[in-house]
């Protein structure tokens, strides 16, 4: 018998995927098992841009704001943003605002520093 996806129970089709994420210096660790909450977390680790974000992020125990960012990776602010707000509504990043020289500043900090993909 042929396996496809036309005769097989949502049961049968879905394996158990879940994404860990850790944070050592708080010791908390998430398990997220959700598929519309893993999706998010994928999508927003598929792109090489967020990606270099949360890298640099990662280097800096205080955050980086988003001008730092954009000089860095030598894009704009607008999109440095943008790429943030996805990464903030995955959950992987927390974001303040402080006072700067001219006007707000929006401080980018990891939220965990370990994501495990369990199959």
């Amino acid at each position: 018998m042929e396996i496809s996806e036309t005769n097989l129970s949502d049961s049968e089709i879905r394996s158990p995927i879940e994404i860990q994420l850790k944070n050592d210096v708080e010791e908390e660790i998430i398990v997220i098992d959700a598929d519309d909450m893993i999706e998010l977390i994928v999508k927003a680790l598929s792109s090489k841009t967020r990606r270099e974000i949360l890298h640099h992020i990662q280097n800096e125990d205080n955050g980086m704001d988003v001008s730092n960012i954009a000089n860095k990776l030598k894009m704009t602010e607008a999109n440095i943003s943008a790429q943030i707000k996805k990464l903030e509504e995955a959950n992987l990043v927390d974001c303040n605002y402080c006072s700067g020289q001219h006007g707000v500043r929006k401080i980018s900090k990891l939220k965990y520093n370990q994501i495990l993909v369990k199959f």
